[in-house]
């Protein structure tokens, strides 16, 4: 995992239309161009799913068999492959997809749970966590520590690439989830992720930002 840069790009209104019987839920296998990555998180209400910003590439983002599913309307990522984090490091790594009006949506992960953002417990070290990637599938361990905005896992959680963007979780009851993060990449050995909390501040913080730009076009 690294850090040399932040990147941004200009909200895209979805053109293309979906396929019939798609159908977008968290923890699905997205493509970007040539990237593979895992879905996130589902707003049924928003239609705004959310995956790691290091996998956003030009283009629509599809399924795995390449049917049209949304566009990437902002994102943002400082973790650079080929860089040391320091833990005092904030971590930006998020992509927001605004879904296609013909696609099927729900917040149900693979494993039958329905995936919520709800208020958490406060992260703490020992935390018991899971993390759901396409390739890796459910895995379930516990917080090895809570850094600056993201954190490491261990006793059970894995990852391999093609994972990026996958949720992490909470369980709380046999039907539901709250999710606490977004799967980023490792720090040396150990799975990490950004926690959904900082990355929810960056989501508002960079529609602040917007939006005060748009209200000083508009008084020019």
């Amino acid at each position: 995992m690294g850090v040399t840069a932040l990147a941004a790009c200009p909200t895209a209104v979805p053109t293309a239309q979906a396929a019939p019987g798609v159908v977008v839920s968290p923890g699905m296998e997205i493509r970007q161009a040539s990237n593979v990555c895992t879905l996130g998180y589902v707003d049924p209400v928003a239609r705004v799913a959310y995956s790691a910003g290091h996998c956003q590439a030009d283009g629509p983002v599809t399924d795995r068999d390449g049917r049209f599913i949304g566009m990437v309307t902002n994102f943002q990522d400082n973790t650079p492959d080929g860089a040391v984090v320091r833990t005092d490091q904030v971590i930006s790594d998020y992509e927001m997809i605004a879904l296609g009006a013909d696609v099927a949506v729900n917040n149900i992960l693979p494993g039958g749970r329905q995936l919520v953002a709800e208020a958490a417990p406060p992260m703490a070290n020992g935390q018991p966590v899971c993390h759901f990637g396409v390739i890796t599938g459910e895995s379930c361990g516990s917080i090895e520590r809570v850094n600056n905005g993201w954190f490491t896992m261990q006793n059970g959680v894995v990852s391999q690439k093609g994972d990026s963007g996958g949720p992490v979780y909470m369980p709380i009851d046999n039907n539901k989830a709250v999710i606490v993060g977004l799967f980023n990449s490792t720090w040396g050995n150990l799975p990490a992720a950004v926690s959904w909390v900082a990355t929810s501040q960056q989501v508002r913080a960079g529609a602040d930002v917007v939006n005060v730009a748009a209200a000083a076009d508009d008084q020019r």
